[in-house]
């Protein structure tokens, strides 16, 4: 099972509470964090790209660094750990995006890959004049079609002639080619998002709920749209870790943060949801009125309850790892890799 980290890009990250200790996203926090999960023999990293922030008292997500420019500052600062930047494909053309991925591929020796972030959110673009209409909605999968059509085609190729609905490449140049395969990710959790993973996609990013069980149907309907288009895929499944001495003391911790909930936050971020006339993302969002954690699933307790929880998410068939969040980051991480990770059978060592 290889495990991951989600980096801290976010103030606060996944926790919208006042009675978080709440943080900034540096340089230093990220560096810092990217380092300690190498070290301790996680596998990868990934940062999210976000672009406007939920408000309230704790300005939550108001404050962000960018994808791009962090990870290739990470690459230059790491040896080992695979990193992941993230793009939200209405803001950067797709041949700007390749040659960016190449520099960092460059950097980082072949340790590079794209998240494709196709973009339910109107609100991030609609306030950079960015915002195609509320077609985007059911049509963001096709549009990230043709975006990654045209990456795959540059970096294999070095040129594309692409001619599309949406972009119409004329002799486009690429150069030098990438050293490595660059790999796509992508988190959609609808059957077209799935579709999308499967013809495009090296892995997906999933966030069901129901532990294990949960688990296994998501992983269970990825595996069959992989097959449909002639393709082997696995997940790496999104967990929220809350860790404490017992399992009694994390649950104490969890309620302590949903009464400090910062509802206002909760509330815009529902808003812009439920906008989505697909439904699929306001459905995973909608529980958001009852949880401080932006419908992240939880794994909450000891370092036993939490190894033993986590062992299972990796035994289900279709899982290649999981990529974790911590209510505090640095903190959180820390006591992760001293008490957890010795009692994980097959998990990432250091080297």
């Amino acid at each position: 099972m290889d495990l991951g980290v989600f980096c801290p890009v976010v103030n606060n990250h996944n926790v919208a509470s006042t009675n978080l200790n709440t943080f900034e996203p540096t340089w230093e926090l990220n560096r810092d964090f990217v380092k300690l999960a190498e070290d301790a023999g996680f596998k990868f990293a990934l940062s999210q790209v976000t672009l406007a922030g939920w408000g309230g008292k704790t300005q939550h997500w108001d404050k962000s660094l960018e994808s791009f420019t962090l990870m290739s500052g990470l690459a230059a600062v790491t040896s080992k750990i695979r990193l992941y930047a993230s793009v939200a494909v209405l803001t950067i053309p797709p041949p700007i995006v390749a040659r960016m991925a190449v520099t960092i591929d460059d950097i980082s020796g072949g340790r590079f890959g794209v998240n494709i972030v196709s973009g339910y959110n109107k609100k991030q673009y609609a306030q950079m004049g960015l915002w195609p209409g509320d077609e985007f909605f059911s049509t963001r999968y096709d549009y990230s079609a043709e975006y990654v059509q045209i990456l795959k085609e540059l970096w294999s190729t070095g040129e594309s002639d692409f001619k599309g609905k949406y972009f119409e490449m004329n002799n486009c140049k690429l150069g030098p080619l990438p050293a490595n395969d660059i790999e796509i990710v992508c988190a959609g959790a609808s059957g077209r998002g799935l579709d999308f993973t499967a013809q495009y996609g090296d892995y997906s990013f999933l966030m069901p709920a129901g532990g294990a069980d949960g688990v296994r149907q998501a992983n269970t309907d990825l595996l069959e749209a992989g097959r449909r288009h002639g393709r082997d895929l696995e997940s790496y499944i999104l967990q929220m870790v809350i860790l404490a001495d017992t399992d009694e003391e994390a649950q104490a911790k969890i309620e302590h943060y949903k009464e400090g909930a910062d509802m206002e936050a909760l509330e815009n971020a529902l808003g812009d949801a439920l906008a989505d006339a697909a439904g699929t993302t306001a459905q995973r969002i909608g529980m958001l009125r009852e949880s401080v954690f932006f419908g992240l699933n939880l794994i909450a307790g000891s370092p036993e309850t939490v190894a033993r929880q986590l062992q299972e998410i990796g035994e289900v068939e279709g899982t290649a790892g999981v990529m974790l969040t911590f209510d505090e980051p640095m903190n959180g991480l820390e006591r992760f890799c001293a008490e957890v990770m010795p009692r994980l059978e097959g998990a990432a060592s250091p080297a």
